[in-house]
């Protein structure tokens, strides 16, 4: 089997290759820009065909760089346009197109209107979550030109070696510290849907065996609040700290948990935010 793992140096796709590595086979090529590589570059030369693509590069960067770079996160389109051309071109026998959560219209979670997002609520006539949606909205369009695409929309993807612009290892981290006050970005009621990592490759993976289409969201459908993750962070770590809301600070969408209705058909999640919560505080994958 030979594969494509674009982005493998990220925190999904060193996850992505590690399993697949192990699991299936030893014949990957990985691209990232980590190692001075863009992709867009390989998508303009390459004429090869991989039996399976997973395509992860992308500018993402956590909420900073979404609210405050919109335009360094718009680069998104260009590579997805290429990357889509290049399928055309080279005909992978399946595709992984990563989408996001973002795609969902941010009037489904505000404060009053928030419900849990379902594949279908997601079109171009609704207004997704700044660039980093709409990239992915166009992505997904652009996907539906190419044949054996497989699409996803992740929530909260979080694991032990996450980078730590994200929430989760930011707050594992100062849970480690000991931080007191322990700071929560925004009011600190935002909720999210927060899934493993592990649990996010395997559904993928079992979803393009099943040949099972998207969008799929992948979720656990569980509505956790910022203020709660806190709490739950500084109980493993075995102290109560006060905990500080700065509302200066990006906040991003009110709500945003997944309606994973249709993922739970094929594959039902196995690590809980607790057990995710204790492996990070001790530093297991």
């Amino acid at each position: 089997m030979k594969i494509l793992i674009t982005g493998h140096k990220g925190f999904v796709g060193r996850y992505f290759y590690e399993y697949l590595y192990l699991y299936y086979s030893q014949d990957i090529l990985g691209i990232d820009i980590k190692d001075g590589y863009d992709c867009r570059d390989f998508f303009k030369r390459s004429e090869e065909q991989f039996d399976l693509v997973i395509h992860l590069a992308a500018i993402v960067g956590g909420r900073e760089t979404i609210e405050g770079r919109p335009l360094a996160v718009a680069d998104n389109f260009s590579i997805d346009s290429e990357f889509f051309q290049w399928c055309l071109k080279t005909k992978p026998k399946k595709v992984v197109y990563f989408s996001s959560s973002a795609a969902y219209p941010t009037y489904y979670q505000v404060e009053g209107n928030e419900r849990k997002l379902r594949e279908d609520m997601a079109d171009f006539s609704s207004k997704p979550d700044m660039t980093y949606g709409w990239s992915k909205m166009v992505g997904e369009y652009l996907a539906s030109f190419v044949d054996n695409v497989y699409v996803f929309r992740p929530f909260s993807g979080y694991g032990t070696d996450q980078d730590l612009n994200y929430p989760f290892p930011k707050y594992i981290e100062r849970a480690r510290n000991k931080e007191n006050p322990f700071e929560v970005w925004g009011p600190g009621t935002q909720t999210r849907d927060f899934i493993h990592i592990s649990d996010i490759v395997q559904a993928v993976l079992v979803a393009v065996q099943e040949d099972i289409k998207g969008p799929i969201n992948l979720g656990w459908g569980r509505s956790t609040s910022f203020l709660q993750l806190a709490e739950m962070v500084t109980y493993y770590a075995g102290y109560n700290p006060e905990i500080v809301t700065r509302p200066d600070k990006p906040v991003g969408c009110m709500h945003r948990v997944a309606d994973a209705t249709k993922m739970w058909e094929f594959y039902k999640p196995k690590i809980t935010l607790e057990e995710g919560i204790e492996r990070a505080m001790k530093r297991e994958r």
